[in-house]
C-alpha cells in the first residue's frame, strides 16, 4: 500500500503552530453623564420682626428731627381759618403756589362770614392760579358757610366735626387739628405714603391703612412732627421719581437704598429747596426756617 505523499498546502497547515484564541475584550463601562454642580440657593433675608420695626423706625424719626429741626407746616396762615383754607387749596399744586395765592384772597375774605357771602365767580378769579378753582370755589365757600351758620364763624377742634365740611378729609382735618390746636395726627399725603413704604413701615395704600399703621409704630405725642419731617424729605431728598440716595442722611437705614442716584456728587444736584441752595415755600417763614423767601407770584 503507497503512502500519500503531503501535499505543500497540507504540509504547511499541519506543521503551523496553532494560533491560540485571543481573549474577548471586556466591554467598557458606560460612562455616566457629569452632574452639574448644584447652584447655590440664596437664603432670604429673614423677615423684620415687629420689635425691630419699631427701632428703626423711630431711630430714621430720631435722624429726620436732627436734620430737619426746623420742620414746620409749608403753609402761610395766621389762624386756625386761613389754614383750613390754605390746606384745602393745596391739592394738587404746591403749597409756594398757595402762599402766592392766599394773602388776597384772605385781604378780601379775612372771616368765615366774608367768604360765605361773596361772589363765587370773584373767588374763582382770586384762586385760579392753585388749579382747579371751580371746584376749590365750590369747596372754601360751602365749608366758610358751613362754618358760619353750624359752628359760630369758628373752625372746630374736632376730627369728627372737620370732616364733615366741605372738600375736608382726615389729611386737611389732621394739618388743621395738628398745627392749629395742638392735636397728634397724622398726615398721610402722597410724600408721606410713598416715603414710609419705602422705609417698608408698611405696604399699605389706603391712607387710612396707613395712617393706622404707622401711628402703631410711635407715640402720640410723635405723630405731628413726624408727619412734618417725613413730608419735609419727600420733598427735598426722597423724590417720588429721582430719589437722591448718596445725599440722604437716613440711606443706612433704607431698606430701598439704590433705587435713586446713589454717587455723592450727582445726588446733590436733585436736593430741592433749602437743601440745595433754593428758596423754601413759605413767603412768612419761622424765624429759625434757614429757606429764603419765596419770589412773589408774576401778575396775571
Amino acid at each position: 500500500m503507497t503512502k500519500k505523499t503531503p501535499t505543500a498546502a497540507t504540509s504547511a497547515k499541519e506543521t503551523a503552530p496553532a494560533k491560540k484564541a485571543t481573549p474577548a475584550k471586556k466591554a467598557a463601562p458606560a460612562k455616566t453623564a457629569a452632574k452639574a454642580p448644584a447652584k447655590p440657593v440664596a437664603k432670604k433675608a429673614a423677615p423684620e420682626s415687629r420689635t425691630a420695626l419699631v427701632r428703626r423706625a423711630r431711630r430714621i424719626n430720631r435722624e429726620l428731627a436732627e436734620v430737619y429741626a426746623y420742620a414746620h407746616p409749608e403753609l402761610d396762615f395766621e389762624n386756625p381759618f386761613e389754614l383750613l383754607v390754605a390746606t384745602v387749596l393745596s391739592a394738587q399744586t404746591t403749597d409756594l403756589r398757595v402762599n402766592q395765592t392766599t394773602p388776597r384772597l384772605f385781604a378780601k375774605y379775612p372771616t368765615p362770614e366774608d367768604l360765605a357771602a361773596a361772589v363765587p365767580e370773584e373767588v374763582e378769579e382770586l384762586i385760579r392760579p392753585t388749579g382747579f378753582f371751580r371746584a376749590k370755589a365750590k369747596s372754601i365757600m360751602g365749608l366758610a358757610k358751613a362754618l358760619r351758620d353750624d359752628f359760630g364763624g369758628e373752625v372746630p377742634g374736632r376730627l369728627d366735626d372737620l370732616v364733615k365740611l366741605p372738600g375736608v378729609g382726615r389729611k386737611t382735618a389732621f394739618v388743621v387739628l395738628g398745627n392749629a390746636f395742638g392735636v397728634p395726627g397724622l398726615t398721610v399725603d402722597t410724600h408721606f405714603g410713598r416715603l414710609v413704604r419705602r422705609w417698608k413701615w408698611t405696604e399699605e395704600t389706603d391712607p387710612v391703612k396707613v395712617e393706622a399703621a404707622v401711628a402703631s409704630l410711635f407715640p402720640k405725642s410723635e405723630w405731628t412732627m413726624l408727619s412734618h419731617r417725613v413730608i419735609f424729605h419727600g420733598r427735598r431728598i426722597c423724590h417720588s421719581r429721582k430719589p437722591a440716595c448718596g445725599a440722604c442722611p437716613i440711606a443706612p437705614l433704607c431698606p430701598s437704598y439704590g433705587e435713586g442716584e446713589t454717587d455723592p456728587e450727582k445726588a446733590k444736584k436733585l436736593l430741592k429747596y433749602e437743601m440745595g441752595g433754593f428758596p423754601g415755600q413759605r413767603l412768612k417763614p419761622p424765624a429759625d426756617y434757614p429757606g429764603k423767601p419765596a419770589p412773589p407770584l408774576a401778575a396775571g
